[in-house]
Formats: C-alpha cells, structure tokens, sequence
C-alpha cells in the first residue's frame, strides 16, 4: 500500500474525531458569521439611532460570540492530536517496513537515507496535516460563514465581494501544480545533497587517501549550487501567490467602498450596514486569504510532494513467502554477482565462498566497495542477479521466514535499542532465555559493567540513554543471547574502542557458528580465520599471510595501518 493511500485511509479512519472537530470548528465559526451583523445592529439601531446603551449591548453580544469562537478555537486544538497521531502512527508502520525492505525496489541495506526519510518526512507530514486541518478548516468555515453574514446583512454587497473571492481561489488552484513541481525539485534537491554529502563523508579516509579532496568538493559544491537554483525557482512561482491576496483580500474591500456610498445615498443600504460588511472582511475574508496564500499554500506543496516521496519510499516488495527448512547452517555462495541495476557495474563479482559452523570470516575494502551489499546477499535481504546462496543446502532467500530469523542474524552499524528494561532489549530474539544465560551473553561481549550502571537487567533504558557504542554493546549481547547460528556483524563496533571490538569479535567466534565481520579496523582481519578482500573486480579469498603477497589492495591497507615493517609475517 502507498503512503498516500495509507495518508487517505488513516484520516478516513477517524470520522468519529473529525466530526467532533468539525463541530468545535463550527463553534469557533460563530464570530465570522455573527461579527459583522451585530455591529451592523449596534450602529443602526444603537448609536445612529440615538440609543447608545442599545448600541453597547450589541457590542456586548458581539464580545460574547468572540468568547464561544475562542472556546471552539482550543477545542479544535485539543481534538487535533486525536485525528493526525493515528495517521502518523500508520505512516511510520508503512515507512519502516519500506526502508527494512529496500523500498521501491531499491535495491540496497537500510541507510541513513531510509532513516533520514522516517524521521524527516513522516514528522513533515504530521505538522503539515495538523496545520492544514487547522487553516484549512478555518478557511471553509470562516469564509462561508462571512459570505452568509454578508447576503444577510447587506446583500446588495454580495456579488461585489464574492466574485473577487472566487476569482482569487481559482487563481490559487491553476498555481498549485507549478508550485508542486518546484516544491518537489527543491526536495529532490535536498535529498542529493544529503546522499552525495554523506557518501563524501563516510569515505573520508579513502578520499583522503587517494587525494581526492578536491574532487569531492566539486561534487558538494554542485549539487549545492542546484539546490540554490531550485530554491530560487520555488520562490519566484510563490511570489505569484500574492495575487491571491491582492484579488481575493483587497478586490472586495475597495469594490465595497467604491459602490457603498451611492447605496447609502439612496437608501438601499445603511452605514450599519456598510461597517458590518467592512467589519466582515478586514476581520475574516482577508486574514483567511491571507492563510490560504501564506502559509495553507505551501503546506499543501509540501504535503503532496513529501507523501510522494513517501511513496517511494516505502513501496516495498512482497515479504519472503519461502517455505524451505535448510540442513545445518553452512553457507554455500557459487557465482554470486550483484549490482544495482540492470546496466550497473556490479559491486559483487562471481563470488565463490564456503563458511562452516566454526569459520571466521572477515570482508575489507574501501568505503562504498559493496561490503555491507554481500552481507544483505548472505542473510537473504538482497537476491542476487546471478549466482546463488545457500543456507543449509537450500536458497536463503526460500528459506522459511521464521526459520531464517532464528538461525541468521545481522547485527547493523546502526544498533537499535527500544525504550523498556534491560532484560527486554537482550530477549528481543531469546524470548524464552533465562536471566543466567542474558547475563552470561552481557559478559562475553564485555558489557558487564555497562548492564550494571544501568541497574541490571531490570534497570530501565529510555531514549537518548546511550551512547552509540553502549548501544551497539546491548546489541551484541542480544544477538549473542539468540540461537543464531550465522552471525553477520556489519560494522557493528564501529563506535567501540578497538579492545572492545576485539572483545566482541572473540566471544562470537568462540560462541561457534558461522561468523562474518564486515571489517571497521583491520584488525579484525588478524584476528580472522579468512579474508575477503572486495576492490571492486573478482573478491579475493585467503589467509592474510596469502593476501599480503597476491592483493596489492591488502597489502596497501595493511601497510597504512601497521607500518612498513609490519606487514610482512
């Protein structure tokens, strides 16, 4: 389902709430129906007919219905949350199967992109619904109510002021698709900027070493430069938004005071009459324009273009139907190639690789290679363009869901942790795992001490507790508390010192099983039985003594790390 079709079936869901906000919308209505009419009533029957106390007491009502208006107003307020948090709640639910899945057919790991768009977009469309429900209701009702105040106070004024309107709402629709498509290319724009931004800098080290800075810059600075133009783009086509305001708001107000004096002349109208027809506009007509212009305009821009990009997003493949029980848990990989696209350079090249329970296997290259894309093919998130990958004999990807979950487990960079207890967070894949053995898990992976600081396993975690590495340990310990036979750390320390990495990378080899560590420091390549080194072409697979004389790759890294005379055994 689209994030569009979920926006639409959430709002719908709520009828019982929305009825309830349209009825404290219509109290908030009484001033713009009531407001112009009773001051039309103070002067004609008060203070013009010499009845000034007559003239007080409409005021007086006048200031009531101000009152019930401000009373409909935080009633209105107070029933928002209950229409927009449901359809919030859903979007998340649409947006996170999307990114876990690759949404859209994108075909590549969870990212800080997939994050960026859950906690960016979906927020946006939050505020945007709350503030269109607030403005966008208040236009309707303010600007029917005035219009019928107007019929009935001076109906020879009507036309004169709701020609103008409807010709400024007219102009307001023609203008929203021009506006949607800038709006959109400044998103597009921002999004570019983020991805080629973040790509420079999660390369860094490789950028500088290959004396790259300045090309990187070049590559920011573009696509900084094309959000400046989108930028300007968006702004020139909202400056014609003013027309709304000048055709809609003020067309009206000096039409009225162009034709007013020849009605009063010959007695068709009253000065009562007039004012309540000025008080009308200047008091509701205007400032809901105004809105509408202001900001309801730019916040339905940036609804439809979010939930488009929402949509996108979130469009995911459907889930792993596979039915098959594999034997054991040794991993088979024959001519694995990968790429994202039909005419993309692959990032994975005719990949042959064993793994048995016991085995230790460590995969390095430079940023970006494609190392965290092979741990998506091992685990069966990614399916391969040719080549295959078994799990106990049979493709990972038909493997029964349930029983890939629990043999296979990969631990990402970006370790979750929920707000709840201690104990709940390591059970997360052990639910029937006894304290003794959450514990015994908590200190293989040397997260003793931080699990006591935290008041033990019942001590309680919230958001922003932890540190990214505290989280990354409490996620370690959890995978190590699971019955996972494959194991897959996808730089998974990589906010930990290097002797707590060392530590954690031990006690998963010891635990037996499969291991693969998508490798932060080339240490952990020392400390593996095999190394996959990934540049670019045809893996290569060995021991590191191997690799140091057949991968000129490896032995370059390794000779920036160690030094000169370290890499030679």
């Amino acid at each position: 389902m689209t994030a569009v079709r979920m926006y639409v079936d959430a709002l719908a869901g709520q009828r019982r709430e929305a009825l309830a906000l349209l009825g404290w919308s219509l109290l908030e209505g009484v001033p713009a129906l009531l407001s112009g009419r009773l001051v039309a009533l103070a002067v004609d029957r008060g203070f013009a007919a010499g009845e000034p106390w007559t003239g007080v007491a409409w005021l007086v009502a006048f200031g009531v219905t101000a009152v019930l208006g401000a009373v409909g107003s935080r009633l209105v307020f107070r029933q928002l949350g209950a229409v927009v948090e449901p359809m919030r709640d859903a979007l998340v639910a649409v947006v996170v199967r999307g990114v876990l899945r690759g949404g859209n057919g994108a075909r590549s790991r969870p990212d800080a992109g997939g994050v960026a768009r859950l906690t960016r977009h979906v927020e946006v469309v939050r505020d945007v619904t709350a503030g269109l429900l607030v403005q966008s209701r208040s236009l309707l009702v303010t600007t029917v109510a005035a219009l019928v105040g107007i019929f009935g106070t001076a109906g020879e004024l009507a036309w004169p002021v709701t020609l103008p309107v409807l010709l400024a709402l007219l102009l307001f629709a023609l203008l929203l698709r021009t506006l949607a498509a800038r709006q959109r290319d400044l998103v597009l724009a921002d999004e570019r900027i983020a991805e080629v931004a973040g790509t420079v800098q999660s390369g860094v080290r490789d950028v500088v070493a290959c004396g790259a800075q300045d090309e990187a810059g070049r590559a920011v600075a573009a696509e900084v430069d094309a959000q400046a133009a989108a930028a300007v783009r968006l702004a020139r086509a909202g400056a014609l938004r003013t027309l709304v305001v000048a055709v809609g708001g003020y067309a009206p107000l000096v039409l009225v005071l162009a034709v007013a004096p020849g009605l009063v002349a010959s007695g068709r109208l009253t000065a009562g009459a007039v004012l309540g027809t000025v008080v009308y506009l200047t008091t509701n007509l205007q400032p809901a324009l105004l809105g509408l212009a202001e900001s309801t305009g730019s916040a339905v821009l940036r609804l439809v273009v979010t939930l488009r990009r929402l949509s996108e997003a979130a469009t995911a493949p459907a889930p792993a139907t596979g039915a098959l029980v594999p034997s054991g848990s040794a991993i088979g990989v024959r001519g694995l190639t990968f790429g994202y696209g039909a005419h993309a350079e692959p990032v994975v090249r005719d990949l042959d690789l064993d793994l048995r329970p016991g085995d230790h296997l460590a995969v390095i290259g430079p940023s970006g290679i494609g190392k965290s894309t092979l741990a998506g093919l091992l685990v069966g998130l990614e399916r391969p363009d040719r080549g295959h990958v078994l799990l106990g004999g049979v493709p990972v990807h038909e493997v029964a869901p349930a029983v890939r979950h629990r043999i296979v487990a990969l631990v990402p960079q970006e370790a979750y942790v929920f707000t709840g207890t201690v104990r709940d967070n390591l059970a997360l894949f052990a639910p029937d795992a006894c304290d003794e053995d959450l514990l015994a898990a908590v200190e293989a992976v040397g997260a003793g001490d931080l699990v006591r600081g935290l008041g033990g396993l019942s001590g309680e975690v919230g958001h922003g507790d932890l540190s990214t590495g505290q989280a990354q340990l409490l996620a370690a310990a959890r995978v190590h508390a699971s019955p996972a036979d494959v194991v897959v750390l996808d730089e998974a320390t990589s906010s930990l010192d290097a002797a707590a990495e060392a530590v954690v990378e031990r006690a998963f080899a010891e635990r037996g099983g499969v291991l693969v560590v998508i490798a932060h420091r080339l240490s952990s390549a020392l400390r593996a039985d095999r190394v996959l080194v990934m540049d670019g072409g045809t893996p290569l697979l060995g021991e590191h003594g191997e690799l140091l004389a057949t991968s000129p790759l490896y032995a370059d890294l390794m000779r920036a790390w160690t030094g000169p005379n370290a890499v030679h055994p």
